[in-house]
Order: C-alpha cells, then sequence, then structure tokens
C-alpha cells in the first residue's frame, strides 16, 4: 500500500513556458466556479486535454505557471483531478500558489519523460521514477520542499496548516 506521500499515476505531457493565460484563459476569470476553470483548463492549448488529466501527473519543461500571479491556474490544475506536477522549472508564483492549496510540486531540471510513462513521486524525498512503455525504470532526484511545504502539502493547504497552527498555539 502506497503512504500518503507516494503519489502515482500515468504522464500528460506538456513543453515549455506553459503560463497561465494557457492553463486557465483570462475570459473565464469572472467566475469564482472552480469546476467551470477545470473543465476549461488548457483549452487553449488543447481543447481536449482536461478530459484526460483526472488521476494523471503533469510533466512539463521549463518556466511552468509563469505569466500572471493568478492562483486560478493552480486551482484549475488540482480541481481538473491532477495528482500532481512535475517540471524542469516553475515560475515561483505559480509554485507557492501551488503548495498554498496542497497541489504537489517537484522540480527536476534534467526531467524527461513521455506521454503515459508511468511516474511515481515520493512527497517526502522527492524522488521521482519513470517507467516507459517498455518497462525501463529511471530515477530522478526533485529539489527538495522545506518540511513546512511538506508539511501545508500534507495538511491540505496553507488554511488547514495555520488552522492547525493556531489551534494548537504553535507560532507559525
Amino acid at each position: 500500500m502506497l503512504g500518503s506521500d507516494v503519489i502515482q499515476a500515468e504522464a500528460i505531457c506538456l513543453g515549455d513556458d506553459i503560463n497561465t493565460d494557457l492553463i486557465i484563459a483570462g475570459r473565464y476569470l469572472r467566475t469564482k466556479d472552480a469546476q467551470i476553470w477545470a473543465d476549461h483548463v488548457f483549452e487553449d492549448l488543447d481543447s481536449t486535454l482536461h478530459t484526460r488529466l483526472k488521476g494523471s501527473i503533469i510533466v512539463a519543461g521549463t518556466n511552468f505557471g509563469c505569466g500572471s500571479s493568478r492562483e486560478q491556474a493552480a486551482i484549475a490544475i488540482q480541481k481538473a483531478g491532477v495528482k500532481a506536477v512535475v517540471a524542469r522549472s516553475f515560475a515561483r508564483i505559480f509554485f507557492r500558489n501551488a503548495v498554498n492549496i496542497a497541489l504537489p510540486l517537484f522540480e527536476v531540471p534534467d526531467i524527461a519523460c513521455h506521454e503515459r510513462d508511468r511516474i511515481t513521486c515520493v512527497l517526502k524525498t522527492g524522488e521521482i521514477t519513470i517507467q516507459d512503455g517498455t518497462g525501463k525504470i529511471v530515477t530522478y532526484q526533485a529539489y527538495p520542499l522545506s518540511e513546512r511545504m511538506i508539511e501545508i502539502i500534507s495538511l491540505g493547504g496553507l488554511v488547514p496548516y495555520i488552522e492547525k497552527r493556531l489551534s494548537s498555539r504553535v507560532p507559525l
């Protein structure tokens, strides 16, 4: 049985410079309905991509989440059912927005992956294992997350983290 810090899924592969406008177009930001965002996530990149995201792990190139600081981008990905995002690099504000809503991210500068490869990500260690269609297995090491970031993700986001700290009177 997998621990709660182990995430397994098939890869959905994207390229470099996937900006927040490609993740969720501005025309959908007039609503606060996260399901609408999920239904239209990546629509301008591939109009059918949202139908394949549930239960997957996105693997992308450099600069994932660049562009505006809209937190709706991370929410749309999570609401669409993506389990985690692995990328060569992330825009810092997207990275923090994702941590704050408990969307696990793994930054791996030398990641190589193909669509539908099987991926295992370990939150606490940052170990990423990719098994391709032939059975070949390659292991990568993501940059480590801080203990606090791991705790925020494990508790379900920044709000539950703060609530827990305040209820137990532990300093933030």
